[in-house]
Formats: structure tokens, C-alpha cells, sequence
């Protein structure tokens, strides 16, 4: 094993508390720990090979060691969740959230970064900040960043030798990387840093800031931009303040964590209850490279962990199994620090306490039924499959498709219908109008760009969350379309492919040729489900957008005149036909001189 070739280094360790971290051959940590007695501890991994699958894999990686020495097992513990939190190694168990509260990602991986919402927190080197409560709170700050630091909100590679930034730099709200000789490189970054120490909560200087701007702003009479920054000045001070709050929790309240491990992964749902009463409940994932396999205990203390980071700490908190009594001491050591009072972890045996933790179980059990169940894995297969089809560097978990619908250029209207996993989210269902429509001259192509340029330019003012692959219904003058309207908005990155009906192939920008998936593929019926139930959702609202047109009145053309005053007229001369016959006397005993007199011209025209 890699690890006996550091055995001399392990025996003169220091008989003390503190962190261990073990490195791979390319230099990346890939497990974290902490120890009471640093020696004893990493001494005990030189014969722990073949306790489990995942001790030895991780026992066959290890190239090199290193420790930091604390003062108290407390802290040992605090420096632990702080590197796992930073370095996310491999081995140590993540668990993400699930989507009640978003995070904001820094997209440091890249040369020139953004600012996205993120529902989960993942182990790709980018700067995370979060939870947000509530999830608008997220977006807010995000825009924040836009308007504040001028971060880019496309999804283009940036060279800097575009011809021209793109509508963001025009309305101040980016600037502009894109054109290297309006932001450069170096001042992107001081950007980006600035941005960094803004969602890590350093506002201080950035609100003493952003009041001397808005009365500059003031002073030199440009009262909308005050206005601007007057209200960056209360989000930022909401974010601190609703901080401030979470600091705290009334006597009497608790946290019950329910617990599933199964050969898929782990699920942990946390239900809060204050005041006496379950206010919320939170749902931690482990899968894949993260399912822990040691069982209930080790998911247990990360769960702990993790998620006292970010949130308060209730003066009760029960598990569902116990922890020995080493640990036991400092995780409640390390969380009465963090609360400032004592905390109590233990496992209730009776009473109502034991009800909400068997609550918490069975909920755990179901949730890990639906996202690893069957039906969930059957989702999860088809969309690995159009990943693979498709060549996408990542499984497509979040879906667009438009659709247009019209009768020969009449009443054209568009729907977007949103999968996410395999499952479609009536909630973020959205219909158009076509505005631009010519009834002379119907345009699909047209519509199209109209449609996917009005939801991605919607999308970028609130931040996303930005599909993975966008369907749309039609070969490749749609598709086409869709591509021009990503291009104006600089989200040229996005991808997008149409399904033609009757051949049932898949149309892409790069392939010359369509791709024909087989009959019985589970990524096409997917995509076919997905095609269909925008389709639907189209012809319902065109169907009635054509029942309200039918319904409509000559008389509504008429400047003037509305529901109140049509109905007048209507009762009175029965139809628009008597209402054009009725004479000028007539039709001033009804609505008056001035309508009358524009009746009679409208009439007349």
C-alpha cells in the first residue's frame, strides 16, 4: 500500500490534537480528518485496509501527508469543516442541499468569471456562497453583482476581440471583457475580487461606498441612478442583517434528522421545529463518488457538520443513532462555540420527541425512493443516453422546449415547457404572444427568434437558471432562429437541437446530418414527451387566444370606448351593425357627444 511508504513520517507525528490531510500523486487532497491524537489516528489507517471498499481506495491513492496542529479537539474540528469546505476532497462525504435554498457560484474555473445561482454545492474548484433565504434573496444579489461590479452574465468564450459588447454593457450592467480594449484581464479581476469579498459578507466598506455614489448621484441630479443605488444599499443591508438573525434560536427549539443509506447513497432529511411547531424541512443528497459506506454514524456527523456551517444552531438537536463519546464531545463542543449556549445531541427513546425523529426517517425513506428509485433511474438513464447522442459534456438535467402554434399567421403563440430530471415543472410553464406576427405573412422562423430572445433576455435580468439543452419544435430554420437569438443576448454557448415531427429526428448546428435514435431509445421518448406536452400546451392557449378574438367587438376599436360603455351599446342598439346605423342624437343619449362623434368617424373611415 502507498500509505506504508510513509511510515516514518507517521511515527513522529505530534501526540496532540488537530488536522490530517492526505494528498494524491497530482498533488489534489483528497480526505480530510481530524484527530485527538494525530499519531494514533493516522497510525490506525496503516491496518485498515479491507474494513471498506472506499478506505481502500483511498488508502491506495495516498502519496503524502500533512497535519496542522490546534490547541482543543473544537477546534481541530472548525479547521476540518473549513478545509473540506474549500478543498472539497474526494473521500470525505459532501452532502447538497436540496432545491428549497440556492447558493451563488463564482465561476473562478474560468479566466474571465460569472455569477450564476446554483442549487447544489459541487466539487468543481468555484467559489460558493449560500444558503439564501429567501431564494430571491439569490437572485437580487446576483443582479446586484451586475450592477455593482459590472460582472458578464453570458456564457461566451471570451477572447476580448469581439467586434462590439453586446446589449449588457449598453445598459451598465457589465464591463464588457468581451472587447479588450474597454475592460481588460486585470481589471475583470479586481472585478471578480470585489465581488468574492461582497458575497462573503464583508459589506461594510461596500455600503459606505455605495452612499457616497448615491449622493454624488444626488448632488449631480441624476435622481434614477440614486435611486439605483438606494436600493443596492437596503438589499445588501437585508442580506446582512437577515444574517445577523440567523444567529440566533429561541430556547425550546430543535432539529430532528432523519437518516437513509442505501447502496445508491445517502439522504438526510432535517426537519426544524420552532416554537413548537415544524417550520421547515431541508433535504441533504449524497450520491455517487460521495455515498458514504461506512453507514448511519459517518453520515450523521457530516450532516452535522455541513450543515450548522451556514444556519442556527438549536439548543436540541436529535439523531437517530449515537455517536461515540469522543465525537459526541466535539461536535457539541465545536456547536456550542457557534451558538454561544450549551447543546444538547442525543438519540429520544419515547415521547414526542421520538415521533419527530421517526417523522424525519420515514420521510428520508421516501425521498430516497424517489430520487433513486426506479422510475428515477429510468429518467436519469434516458437523459445519460441523450447526453451520449447529443455529445454534451454533462448529463442535460434541466430542459427547455418552445413550440410555436398558429393558423395561417392568426393569433400566433408560442409555449416553453421546463423538464428538470426527467420531470416536467408545470410551475415554470410560460406562454407568448407573438408581437411581431404579419397575418399576410406567418414567419415560424421569426416567431421563433422572437420567443427564445424574449425568455433568454428575461432569464439573464433574473440570473437563470439557464437550461442545459433547449429543444425546439421544428428542422433547421428553427433551430437557426434560436441560435441567432442566443448570439444577440451572448449566450451563443447554449445548446440547442429541433426534433422534426414526422421523421422524428434530431436536428443539431454541428452534424450535417440529423440523428436518428431507435424506436425503442428511452432518450427519444423522453425528448418526444417533452415535445408533445409544449405542443399541448401551445394549441390550449392559441385555441383560446382564437376564442378571445371571436369575442371581440368592432366597438373595441373605437378610441373610448370599453367593456362598460360596449355593453351600453350593445343593450341598447342590439348589435355594431345597429350601432353604425344609429344616428348622431341616437348615440349621444347613450355615451354622450364626444363618443358620438367618434363613433360616427370611426364609422365613416
Amino acid at each position: 500500500m502507498p500509505i506504508r511508504d510513509l511510515k516514518d513520517q507517521i511515527g513522529r507525528l505530534p501526540v496532540q490534537p488537530g488536522v490530517y490531510l492526505y494528498s494524491n500523486g497530482a498533488g489534489e487532497t483528497i480526505y480530510v480528518g481530524r484527530a485527538t491524537v494525530l499519531r494514533d489516528r493516522v497510525r490506525s489507517y496503516l491496518g485498515a485496509y479491507g474494513s471498506s471498499p472506499k478506505t481502500d481506495a483511498l488508502l491506495d491513492e495516498i502519496a503524502a501527508l500533512e497535519v496542522v496542529v490546534t490547541d482543543s479537539v473544537v477546534e481541530a474540528l472548525a479547521l476540518e469543516n473549513n478545509l473540506i469546505k474549500q478543498r472539497v476532497p474526494r473521500y470525505n462525504i459532501l452532502l447538497r442541499d436540496d432545491k428549497n435554498y440556492p447558493y451563488l457560484q463564482v465561476t473562478t474555473t474560468e479566466t474571465f468569471p460569472r455569477v450564476l445561482v446554483a442549487r447544489r454545492v459541487a466539487r468543481d474548484g468555484n467559489f460558493y456562497a449560500g444558503p439564501f433565504l429567501p431564494a430571491s434573496f439569490a437572485r437580487k444579489t446576483m443582479s446586484l453583482t451586475h450592477r455593482l461590479f459590472g460582472m458578464r452574465s453570458c456564457n461566451e468564450v471570451i477572447t476580448g476581440k469581439r467586434g462590439r459588447p453586446c446589449l449588457e454593457y449598453d445598459i451598465k450592467r457589465c464591463i464588457a471583457p468581451c472587447v479588450d480594449t474597454l475592460c481588460g484581464e486585470e481589471e475583470y479581476g479586481r472585478a471578480v475580487a470585489r465581488t468574492r469579498l461582497f458575497l462573503e459578507g464583508r459589506n461594510d466598506e461596500l455600503l459606505a461606498e455605495l452612499r457616497t455614489r448615491m449622493q454624488n448621484a444626488s448632488d449631480g441630479l441624476q435622481y434614477e441612478q440614486a435611486a439605483q443605488f438606494r436600493d443596492a444599499i437596503r438589499t445588501v443591508e437585508a442580506l446582512r442583517d437577515r444574517r445577523q438573525k440567523m444567529a440566533t434560536a429561541r430556547l425550546g427549539d430543535r432539529d430532528a434528522f432523519g437518516v437513509k443509506v442505501g447502496p445508491e447513497g445517502a439522504i438526510v432529511q432535517v426537519f426544524q421545529m420552532r416554537g413548537g411547531r415544524v417550520v421547515e424541512r431541508i433535504e441533504l443528497a449524497a450520491a455517487g463518488e460521495d455515498a458514504p459506506r461506512d453507514g448511519e454514524a459517518e453520515v450523521v456527523r457530516a450532516a452535522l457538520q455541513q450543515f450548522y456551517a451556514d444556519r442556527a444552531v438549536p439548543p436540541q438537536i436529535h439523531l437517530p443513532v449515537a455517536l461515540d463519546r469522543e465525537e459526541d464531545a466535539a461536535l457539541a463542543g465545536w456547536l456550542e462555540r457557534r451558538a454561544g449556549r450549551r447543546v444538547r445531541l442525543h438519540v429520544p427513546r419515547r415521547g414526542d420527541a421520538r415521533g419527530l425523529l421517526e417523522l424525519a426517517a420515514r420521510n428520508a425513506g421516501l425521498a430516497y425512493e424517489a430520487r433513486y428509485g426506479e422510475e428515477a433511474q429510468a429518467h436519469g438513464a434516458a437523459l445519460d443516453e441523450l447526453r451520449a447522442a447529443l455529445g454534451l459534456p454533462a448529463r442535460p438535467r434541466r430542459v427547455e422546449c418552445f413550440d410555436i402554434s398558429t393558423i395561417q399567421g392568426a393569433e400566433s403563440v408560442a409555449s416553453m415547457v421546463v423538464c428538470e430530471d426527467g420531470a416536467m415543472r408545470r410551475n415554470e410553464y410560460r406562454k407568448y404572444r407573438i408581437r411581431n406576427a404579419a397575418p399576410a405573412r406567418p414567419d415560424d422562423f421569426a416567431a421563433m427568434e422572437e420567443v427564445v430572445l424574449r425568455r433568454y433576455r428575461r432569464l439573464l435580468e433574473q440570473g437563470g437558471p439557464f437550461p442545459d439543452l433547449v429543444i425546439v419544435d421544428g428542422g433547421k430554420g428553427q433551430l437557426s432562429a434560436a441560435y441567432k437569438a442566443f448570439e444577440q443576448l451572448g449566450l451563443a454557448n447554449l445548446v440547442a437541437i429541433g426534433i422534426a415531427k414526422r421523421e422524428e429526428l434530431l436536428v443539431t448546428r454541428d452534424r450535417p446530418d440529423p440523428i436518428a435514435l431507435p424506436r425503442s431509445s428511452g432518450a427519444l421518448r423522453l425528448v418526444q414527451r417533452i415535445r408533445d406536452e409544449a405542443h399541448r400546451f401551445a394549441v390550449t392557449f392559441h385555441r383560446r387566444a382564437r376564442a378571445m378574438r371571436d369575442l371581440r367587438s368592432e366597438l373595441d376599436a373605437v378610441p373610448g370606448i370599453g367593456p362598460a360603455r360596449r355593453r351600453l351599446l350593445l343593450e341598447r342598439f342590439g348589435s355594431a351593425a345597429n350601432v353604425r346605423r344609429a344616428s348622431r342624437d341616437e348615440l349621444r343619449a347613450v355615451v354622450g357627444a364626444r363618443l358620438a362623434e367618434a363613433l360616427r368617424a370611426h364609422f365613416a373611415a
